[in-house]
C-alpha cells in the first residue's frame, strides 16, 4: 500500500510553525509529505528566511490530504489558480486542511458555505464577516468534516494534525508520534481556555484533579465525585470546566473513557464486556452505544480496521 500523500500549499509571508505543524506529523514512514507553491521559487517566511519550493500547483492534483497552513495577510484573496485547483482537488477526493488563518484560503473556494469551521480566536469576527455564508466557532481547536477540517490556533495545527492520523491508522500510531514530538496525543477544551479578552478565568488548575480520574476510569466516577474531590458544588464545578477545558465534566470524562477504548481495541484482543468494565462504562451494551456516538462506528469494526501495527523506524526513535 503506498503512502498517503499529503502536499502543503504555501505562499508568502508564509509562517514556519504552522507549517512545521503539519511537517512534523506526517513526516514518517505512513505518509509522503511536499510542499507546493503558486510560483516555484523561494517563499518569504515570517522567520525571516525563504524556503526553496520547486513543486507548482499541480502537486496538489496528486496529493490524498491538502494543507494549508497559513495564509497571510487574512484579507488577500487567492488567485483563480489557486481556487480552481483546490476545488479540482476536492471534487475528485482530496482532503482540505487549514491550520490557523489558512481557514480564509478554504473559505475563498465555496466549500466552506454552510458549514461549521474554525480559525484563530482573533480572526473569527474578520473571517465571518468576511465570509458570511460559513459558520464560524470561536471556542473550538478544530472542527472535522472528513473531507475538510479547519483548525484553530497555529499550535492547533497539532491537535487536528494528530487526529487525522488517529483517524488514518488508529490511536496508538498517533500515540507513538505525540511521543516522539514530546506531545499530548489529544487536548481537551477549546480556544475558550488560550483566549486574552476579558474573560474571567479561574485561578484554580484542574490538573490534579484530571490525573487522579484518568488513572480511576475503570471506577464509577461521576461528575458528583469530581465536583466532591475538590470540594465545590457541581455548578462551579462545571463553570471551572467550561473555562479551563471549554467541555463539561461529563463530556470529558466519557472523552477519556471512549479514548481509553480506542487504545484497549488496538492493543488488546480483550472482550468488549471485560474493555468495558475497564474504562467505567459498565457493560458491553452501554459502550457500544456510547462509542458508535462518538466514533461513528462499532467497537469490533474499529478493531478490525485499527488494530496497533507499530512502525519500525517510530520504534527505534524512541
Amino acid at each position: 500500500m503506498s503512502p498517503h500523500r499529503v502536499v502543503a500549499l504555501v505562499s508568502a509571508p508564509q509562517g514556519s510553525f504552522e507549517l512545521g505543524c503539519a511537517a512534523v506529523v506526517f513526516g514518517n514512514d505512513r505518509y509522503r509529505f511536499s510542499v507546493c507553491t503558486e510560483r516555484p521559487g523561494a517563499v518569504r517566511t515570517l522567520g525571516g528566511f525563504d524556503l526553496l519550493v520547486t513543486s507548482g500547483l499541480r502537486a496538489l492534483d496528486r496529493a490524498d490530504t491538502i494543507v494549508v497552513p497559513g495564509w497571510l495577510p487574512v484579507g488577500r484573496m487567492p488567485t483563480d489558480a489557486v481556487l480552481r485547483a483546490l476545488r479540482r482537488a476536492h471534487r475528485r477526493g482530496a482532503r482540505l486542511v487549514s491550520i490557523c488563518s489558512g481557514a480564509f484560503a478554504l473559505a475563498a473556494t465555496g466549500l466552506l458555505d454552510g458549514r461549521r469551521i474554525t480559525t484563530h480566536w482573533r480572526q473569527c469576527d474578520v473571517l465571518q464577516q468576511q465570509f458570511p455564508a460559513v459558520r464560524v466557532d470561536p471556542d473550538v481547536l478544530y472542527i472535522d468534516h472528513g473531507d475538510i477540517a479547519t483548525s484553530a490556533g497555529s499550535g492547533t495545527g497539532i491537535d487536528l494534525c494528530l487526529h487525522l492520523v488517529r483517524n488514518d491508522h488508529g490511536a496508538a500510531y498517533a500515540a507513538q508520534i505525540a511521543r516522539t514530538m514530546v506531545m499530548p496525543p489529544h487536548r481537551e477544551g477549546g480556544q475558550v481556555q488560550y483566549r486574552t479578552d476579558d474573560r474571567p478565568q479561574s485561578p484554580d488548575a484542574l490538573g490534579a484533579l484530571l490525573d487522579w480520574a484518568t488513572e480511576r476510569l475503570a471506577e464509577p466516577i461521576t461528575v458528583d465525585d469530581l465536583a466532591a474531590r475538590l470540594n465545590v458544588s457541581p455548578r462551579t464545578l462545571a463553570r471551572r470546566f467550561a473555562i479551563e477545558l471549554g467541555v463539561a465534566p461529563g463530556q470529558w470524562l466519557l472523552a477519556q473513557r471512549i479514548g481509553r477504548t480506542r487504545a484497549l481495541l488496538e492493543e488488546t484482543d480483550l472482550p468488549i464486556e471485560t474493555i468495558a468494565t475497564r474504562v467505567g462504562l459498565s457493560s458491553a451494551t452501554n459502550l457500544r452505544r456510547r462509542f458508535h456516538t462518538a466514533v461513528r462506528t462499532t467497537p469490533s469494526a474499529y478493531r478490525r480496521a485499527f488494530r496497533a501495527q507499530k512502525s519500525p523506524e517510530l520504534s527505534r526513535s524512541m
